[in-house]
């Protein structure tokens, strides 16, 4: 006896669609979260809508609003993110060793994240209104140079140098890498070893010369 295909197939799909399981509200969460990093990334903030994150999502503007109270939640989400998994993977890179191995390690950890998550790091040196105090590039710096302070303070105290400078110099030091790791996100030239080793020959260098009472030669003083 024949079958008849086309009702066979109709029965197939209504019995996927019945059996299709919806997302959970975390798994949808996530799905935004991941559709809302990827255009952040590639157009900025100003440049993303919600109705273009919601387009993606299969969903309509109020789930996203539900979530997250509209895009600016939705990037503060993204941004916190991201500036967590670099600090975990700069603090986690620190395992001790000679202070020069150390400055390897944090100019290692930094060119890591631009290679392995370009994105998070699109978004994080992009200036956005909703980027405050605790959600920018600044203070991620000066988050990340929080944790070689202690290094480069015990490091001044054992040569004489006042350990109350080593903020800045952390300053300077951590952001002199995470500048050249923003020109080398496009360049991609050296290499990423080559590049770590560049960073350090200067950094080590420059702090193998200090001065303990630097002076300037030019004409300003003050």
């Amino acid at each position: 006896m024949a079958t008849d295909d086309s009702s066979t197939k109709g029965r197939h799909s209504g019995s996927t669609r019945r059996t299709r399981r919806r997302m959970t509200g975390k798994e949808r969460r996530e799905q935004l979260l991941d559709i809302g990093r990827a255009l952040f990334a590639e157009r900025g903030f100003e440049g993303t809508s919600v109705e273009e994150i919601a387009a993606k999502a299969g969903v309509s503007k109020p789930v996203v609003y539900e979530h997250f109270g509209g895009k600016e939640g939705l990037y503060a989400v993204v941004v916190d993110r991201e500036m967590r998994r670099l600090l975990d993977m700069v603090t986690g890179a620190l395992t001790g060793g000679h202070p020069r191995e150390l400055l390897e390690q944090a100019a290692f950890a930094l060119l890591d994240y631009i290679e392995q998550y370009t994105d998070g790091f699109r978004i994080l040196v992009r200036d956005s209104p909703v980027a405050q105090s605790t959600g920018n590039f600044a203070s991620l710096i000066s988050d990340i140079a929080t944790q070689v302070e202690d290094i480069l303070g015990l490091e001044f105290k054992a040569r004489g140098f006042d350990p109350k400078l080593a903020p800045l110099y952390a300053q300077a030091l951590v952001g002199m890498v995470a500048l050249t790791g923003q020109w080398w996100l496009n360049a991609r030239k050296p290499d990423k070893p080559e590049v770590a080793a560049h960073l350090v020959n200067l950094a080590w260098h420059g702090l193998d010369g200090l001065e303990p009472k630097p002076r300037l030669i030019g004409h300003r003083r003050s």
